[in-house]
């Protein structure tokens, strides 16, 4: 019991975790990446960027651990998409880890990009574009619309069927990654023509998370 009470905080934990450090790093990193300067403002804050990086990264690891405290719970019920769920928010966190890594290297490709007097049209830019479209497609579509939605599936799949948590919450959890499926899609396909929509799209499987979050903490799982 103490083994699934443990697990239960753990998994809320690292929601919680994966969560705030994607909009820390968000914060740090989309104003500079998106200004149409952006390798003389990385240059110019490449701390700021450098944590931008580090919460990305955070995020990456702990989205990928979600599953794995819950893994012994979830196999108890169906083994075979327990390890898949596992599979998919691993890949998920790779994907994840090659964005961190973009954003790296666009830190010393800044530098010489200042170094060399900011010259307009230059290879500096066209590797720029490269390494930041990298970075967006990696953060906004790939994991959205592969390994993350077929990952959340099989879990909350399972919560569905063995009752681990609320039916409600899961219900609620499968429509919100369905709808997180439908904005990536779009995305890949020339994108939501408004902002907010998109928004409005992403902000189910959000709150789901976090409600689950501290479901896990405060009740555990139901292991009756």
């Amino acid at each position: 019991m103490n083994s699934e009470i443990n697990a239960a905080r753990m998994t809320g934990i690292l929601f919680i975790a994966a969560t705030g450090a994607a909009i820390v790093s968000g914060a740090f990193l989309l104003p500079i990446l998106e200004a149409p300067d952006y390798l003389a403002q990385i240059s110019a804050n490449q701390t700021q960027v450098m944590l931008g990086a580090l919460f990305y990264f955070i995020m990456a690891a702990a989205g990928a651990a979600i599953v794995i405290p819950m893994y012994p719970i979830l196999k108890k019920h169906s083994e075979s998409m327990a390890l898949g769920a596992v599979g998919f928010r691993l890949i998920e966190g790779a994907i994840f880890m090659v964005g961190v890594f973009l954003v790296m290297a666009l830190v010393p490709l800044s530098q010489g990009f200042v170094d060399a007097g900011s010259p307009a049209d230059s290879a500096f830019q066209t590797i720029g574009a490269i390494l930041v479209s990298g970075y967006t497609i990696d953060h906004a579509v790939v994991p959205a619309v592969f390994a993350f939605s077929i990952g959340a599936l099989m879990y909350y799949f399972i919560f569905y069927q063995s009752k681990l948590v609320p039916r409600w919450l899961s219900v609620w959890g499968i429509i919100g990654v369905l709808l997180g499926v439908a904005n990536g899609l779009l995305d890949m396909f020339g994108g939501v023509p408004f902002e907010a929509i998109s928004m409005l799209l992403d902000l189910p499987i959000f709150v789901n998370e976090m409600v689950l979050a501290v479901w896990l903490i405060v009740k555990g799982f139901d292991s009756s």
